[in-house]
């Protein structure tokens, strides 16, 4: 499985934390997941809907002050899954799941649980987009798709990789995983 933070807390997981420490703070505690009022950003583990964030970006640059990872994107891995597949598998087990129109860790972020509204609401071209200097495009560039909990290994489809080192690694690790594609995908990356 895949954790979110907050089982993540609740099981004392030992891991490398990459993200900034206030916004993770504040997805645990100030942010509540509008369409599950009783839930908060930090109970969920996030997806963005594209490769080469701007999160992974500010990792490759490794100069953001609120940022105690140094180890750039090298190490980072694209894990890619389904997404109607993921939420009939929520629908199915009854989880909460969500996505968000901007980056969930913003008090602005808008929350919806119906995947009618997913090509409404996300901004396609921004999510897509390679140029993101544009403070609005940074914004709904990082929308997110939101599972309660965990997220099975079993539905990432693919892993890309940033080169043929972490790739071999990462196959090394995998053990006997047949269906799990692993990739160097260059382009995702910085």
């Amino acid at each position: 499985m895949l954790w979110s933070d907050s089982k993540r807390l609740e099981f004392g997981l030992d891991c490398e934390i990459v993200g900034m420490s206030e916004i993770k703070r504040r997805r645990l505690e100030e942010l509540d997941v509008k369409c599950h009022s009783d839930t908060m950003v930090g109970e969920y583990v996030p997806f963005y809907f594209c490769p080469r964030s701007i999160m992974l970006y500010i990792l490759y640059m490794g100069n953001h002050p609120d940022l105690s990872y140094r180890g750039g994107q090298g190490p980072i891995l694209h894990l890619q899954a389904d997404l109607e597949t993921a939420i009939q598998w929520a629908n199915e087990k009854n989880i909460r799941w969500a996505f968000s129109d901007i980056n969930a860790g913003t008090r602005a972020a808008q929350f919806y649980d119906d995947l009618s509204q997913l090509n409404d609401v996300i901004n396609w071209s921004a999510v897509e987009a390679t140029d993101w200097c544009d403070a609005a495009i940074q914004e709904y560039k990082q929308a997110e798709f939101l599972i309660y909990e965990s997220f099975p290994l079993g539905f990432v489809e693919k892993i890309g990789v940033c080169n043929n080192r972490i790739r071999d690694r990462v196959i090394d690790k995998l053990g006997d995983t047949p269906s799990l594609e692993v990739s160097v995908e260059k382009e995702w990356y910085y």
